[in-house]
């Protein structure tokens, strides 16, 4: 059986990247790293996930949340730098 840990190491993302995306996704960390899985590993997926963080960050930013902020900046900076397909044109 694959532990949350298996998964984390087999999808190419950070835990804090996959926590982004249960955040936007409102599902539990197991599904967010299958979720995560599936798009960064399609083409059209890492844009998507980009995307997540960018609303998280918005939204943490709409409700105050100074401190989430900033952990979602640093969680799409390396984001960006780890995945340079990301990079915005």
């Amino acid at each position: 059986m694959l532990t949350y840990q298996d998964c984390v190491a087999l999808c190419d993302l950070t835990e804090a990247e996959i926590r982004a995306i249960a955040e936007h996704e409102h599902v539990p960390y197991i599904v967010a790293a299958e979720i995560g899985n599936y798009l960064v590993h399609n083409a059209d997926g890492t844009p998507m996930i980009r995307r997540m963080i960018l609303d998280d960050l918005n939204t943490a930013r709409s409700r105050g949340d100074a401190r989430r902020e900033v952990e979602l900046k640093l969680v799409l900076k390396h984001f960006i730098e780890t995945h340079p397909a990301n990079r915005p044109a």
